[in-house]
C-alpha cells in the first residue's frame, strides 16, 4: 500500500479535525491533563481554528495510504530574514507510526520549505513526548528548552531545529 502526500485544502478540514481527535489522546494522555487535551483540541483543531490557520498562511499536507487519511502536517515561514520555516504540526495515526509516514511528511515539508528559500526547519515538541527521539533520528537538534505560558497552561517544550 503506497503512501501519497498532497497539499490539503478547506475541504480537508473535517478530516484533519478527526485525525487530531484520534491522535492526540493516545499521544498526550500520559503526560498532560485531560483538560489540556480538550482545550488544545478546541483551540488548535476545531474547524474554525484550522480554517484560520489556512487563512494565515499555514500549509497543510495530508498523508494517505490506499486513499485513507493517516496523518497530516502543517508548516509556514516564521522568520523571513533568517529564512526559518516552522513545522507547526506533525501527526500520524498510532497504527501508522514506524512505517515511514512521519519521515515522509517531514521530507516533503523540508522540500517545499527549501524550494521557497528556507534554510532552517524548526519545531516545538513537548519534553514528555517520545516524538523528540524521532526528530533527533531524522536530523533535528535541541535548540532551546522553553516553558511557554499558553492560556491557563504551561507548555514544556523543546525547540528543535534542522538545516535544510
Amino acid at each position: 500500500m503506497s503512501l501519497q502526500i498532497r497539499k490539503a485544502s478547506l475541504e480537508d478540514i473535517p478530516v484533519i479535525n478527526r485525525l487530531a481527535e484520534e491522535i492526540w489522546w493516545p499521544t498526550y494522555r500520559d503526560f498532560i491533563s485531560e483538560d489540556q487535551i480538550h482545550f488544545m483540541l478546541k483551540e488548535m483543531y476545531s474547524a474554525e481554528a484550522l480554517e484560520k490557520q489556512l487563512e494565515e498562511g499555514v500549509t497543510f499536507l495530508m498523508a494517505l495510504r490506499a486513499d485513507i487519511p493517516v496523518g497530516f502536517a502543517g508548516f509556514s515561514q516564521t522568520d523571513e530574514a533568517e529564512q526559518i520555516f516552522k513545522l507547526h504540526k506533525l501527526y500520524v495515526l498510532p497504527s501508522e507510526q514506524g512505517k515511514g509516514t512521519g519521515k515522509a511528511l517531514v521530507d516533503e515539508v523540508s522540500r517545499l520549505a527549501k524550494a521557497d528559500g528556507g534554510k532552517m526547519l524548526e519545531l516545538n515538541v513537548n519534553r514528555g513526548n517520545k516524538a523528540q527521539h524521532f526528530y533527533k533520528k531524522i536530523g533535528f537538534d535541541i535548540h532551546q528548552t522553553l516553558d511557554i505560558p499558553y492560556h491557563h497552561f504551561v507548555l514544556n517544550d523543546y525547540v528543535m531545529r534542522k538545516n535544510l
